[in-house]
């Protein structure tokens, strides 16, 4: 069998969300998948990196020379000429040519639910994309059971066709970075306690509202600890930055921008509470990622978050800031309630994994039952 890997999100530098999921994924099925030929596809600019990695024999690197519209005019190209019998598109969008079977990922539908964060043509042209691809793909991977809703509500697709295949997260994610094991609940490496959050810096993640219950937590409950924000701008960074700027408490907010998986880690092991009440998320790899390093986490009661964090985190309503400084100054002062949230996400995590998940991909381009 011959199968194609659209790979180009998976080979870049400074990877989040889904370029981080098209990486994690294709790692994971080097040995599912190594017995049969595979072509991964990436743009010309990622050669080098693609190259680097350590692939099975029959695998092999297609570099798609196509400077415009890569997906639609160029992946469809190759593919008109040199076919494959099942096409894997990690990342919602499907080019115009492709086999009868392919397979596409779903992250979610954030533009329909938070229509205010993203531009008008952002809107359309994910709107196109991806009722395009639910509509061309033999069959669709939600990544929760709110995305599968989601697109069943908004979107008409038929249930049969939607498999759901929770992502995953390194689980040796710290022992990978340093060379020695630490505890994940010892916080005392930190210089000053800090609330934390890591994602893109945008309008949909509810930045502003972090900003909000941080000066209410200053404010009121009159806590030393400072707010790390840190990744790199999206769309409504400067309605951010204004926020941040107007802020009584401004200089105990950092911007780190965009951190490295060791940075990330340490900033995770060392922050008292991870903050995360986005309004919208496909999945929440991050709930994951801060409760694998021992931290407790306060997220949003909507979307995606109430199902991956499941009990293990102190749900909000992410459009009260008062509510979201209440619960993390409960965390705070609490250390019986934050010893429990901790010891809960340490097992929550236990039920994802990316080898989990690159076996279930396996078994859906393999079309097994």
């Amino acid at each position: 069998m011959l199968i194609g890997i659209d790979a180009s999100r998976a080979f870049i530098n400074n990877r989040t969300g889904i370029e981080e999921y098209s990486y994690q994924v294709i790692k994971n099925l080097r040995d599912k998948l190594k017995s049969h030929q595979v072509v991964l596809y990436v743009r010309r600019s990622q050669k080098s990196k693609a190259e680097s990695q350590k692939l099975p024999e029959n695998w092999r690197i297609k570099v798609v020379k196509w400077p415009y519209f890569w997906t639609q005019i160029g992946l469809s190209l190759e593919l008109l000429f040199y076919s494959v019998d099942v096409l894997f598109v990690p990342a919602h969008t499907i080019p115009f040519v492709h086999p009868d079977n392919t397979v596409v990922t779903i992250h979610g539908l954030e533009y329909e639910f938070c229509p205010n964060a993203y531009s008008f043509w952002e809107k359309i042209y994910m709107r196109c994309v991806i009722k395009n691809s639910c509509q061309w793909a033999k069959t669709i991977i939600a990544v929760s059971n709110n995305t599968r809703n989601d697109l069943m509500k908004l979107y008409e697709v038929l249930p049969e066709k939607i498999k759901v295949i929770y992502e995953g997260y390194d689980s040796n994610f710290q022992f990978s970075i340093f060379n020695f094991q630490s505890n994940s609940n010892d916080k005392s490496s930190k210089l000053k306690p800090c609330l934390l959050f890591i994602g893109r810096l945008e309008e949909r993640k509810n930045i502003c509202g972090i900003v909000k219950a941080f000066e209410i937590l200053k404010e009121k409950y009159k806590i030393p600890h400072k707010l790390i924000l840190a990744g790199n701008p999206g769309f409504g960074f400067n309605k951010i930055k204004y926020e941040i700027q107007v802020a009584k408490y401004k200089n105990d907010i950092i911007l780190k921008g965009f951190v490295r998986d060791e940075e990330k880690y340490e900033l995770l092991r060392n922050a008292e509470v991870f903050l995360f009440p986005s309004f919208y998320e496909g999945f929440g790899l991050p709930i994951l990622e801060a409760q694998s390093a021992g931290t407790p986490v306060v997220t949003s009661n909507i979307s995606s978050m109430p199902e991956i964090a499941d009990s293990s985190a102190i749900l909000i309503d992410p459009n009260s800031p008062q509510e979201i400084a209440k619960a993390t100054y409960e965390l705070i002062s609490e250390e019986k309630l934050k010893n429990d949230i901790i010891n809960r996400g340490l097992e929550n995590v236990k039920r994802f994994s990316w080898e989990k998940c690159g076996e279930e991909v396996s078994n859906l381009i393999m079309d097994k039952k």
